[in-house]
């Protein structure tokens, strides 16, 4: 991966599941953790606030390199796009830009976008969007599919369906990352919107397609994560519940599993997004790395 553009730095009650799903599954890993010394906890604040200011770099580049004057853009969600949005606003105060929209992802998206000063619109109301950034959990290397939707430690009902929506109606998008999460081999959990009726027989069909290779918990809306969801399991505004399927090995194809999950029936979407126009942002220390899928140079936009 070269370098090849730089800048300076409601709820239901416990459902029993059928014995051969359960005897898959491991135990929740309680989320409390031992107390860290002080002297650590001041390290990861100094570690923390050099994140911000390498994603603020990220989030500045793809301002100045993809949004140009009246474009509809897509707001993504996450801490990269909050600084995306909040330096899209600084432009336009400035007068270096005019004539924006955004489209943004969640409520809480919007919410900035209107604070930055960004005119805004809606997926809904059918404007063709140029170009949408977004945070991803995790990108693939090579193939740029990317991640969203994981489990956050807050609570609240997910967006990243809508976030998905607004980046797949978009001309070409750019993922924000951090350096370690481009990676060869994507591990970890996989977000699967499916449908409340049947949803067990959904989650073992899940199951048995990757089995050896993933987990698959039914995402709760508050408390640990497990096999069920716990007594109060996440549903959707729509109905819907949430799985994640947590691969334990490396994927080799990212857009292969995203195949086999749109043929399962009762799954409604994941949060796999690949076959788009697409960039990865990458921050690290002392530069920005801006990537497509075809070479290490970045295209004329």
């Amino acid at each position: 991966m070269e370098a090849v553009a730089r800048a300076s730095v409601a709820g239901s009650s416990h459902v029993r599941l059928p014995q051969r799903w359960r005897l898959r599954q491991r135990h929740a890993v309680p989320s409390s953790a031992a107390r860290r010394p002080r002297r650590r906890a001041v390290a990861c604040a100094a570690g923390a606030d050099a994140d911000v200011v390498h994603l603020f770099d990220a989030a500045k580049l793809t301002v100045d390199e993809f949004v140009k004057s009246g474009m509809v853009v897509g707001l993504g969600s996450g801490a990269a796009s909050g600084l995306a949005v909040q330096y899209l606003g600084m432009r336009l105060r400035r007068g270096s830009l005019t004539g924006i929209v955004g489209v943004p992802s969640s409520a809480t998206c919007a919410s900035e976008a209107e604070k930055a000063g960004i005119k805004i619109s809606s997926n809904e109301e059918g404007p063709q969007i140029d170009f949408a950034f977004t945070d991803a959990d995790i990108i693939e290397e090579g193939t740029l599919a990317a991640v969203i939707g994981r489990r956050k430690i807050e609570t609240g009902e997910p967006s990243f369906i809508q976030e998905k929506g607004v980046v797949k109606s978009a001309g070409k998008v750019a993922f924000i990352i951090d350096n370690d999460k481009y990676v060869n081999g994507v591990e970890g959990s996989i977000p699967v919107l499916i449908k409340s009726g049947n949803w067990i027989d959904t989650a073992e069909e899940i199951d048995d397609l990757f089995l050896g290779d993933a987990e698959v918990w039914r995402r709760p809306s508050i408390g640990t994560a497990g096999p069920s969801g716990g007594d109060f399991p996440l549903v959707t505004k729509e109905g819907y519940h949430i799985l994640d399927v947590i691969f334990t090995t490396p994927i080799e194809d990212l857009g292969k599993v995203a195949e086999d999950l749109e043929n399962i029936a009762g799954v409604v979407d994941h949060g796999i997004i690949c076959n788009t126009t697409s960039y990865a942002v990458v921050a690290s220390k002392g530069e920005v790395q801006v990537l497509n899928q075809k070479s290490s140079v970045i295209p004329n936009t």
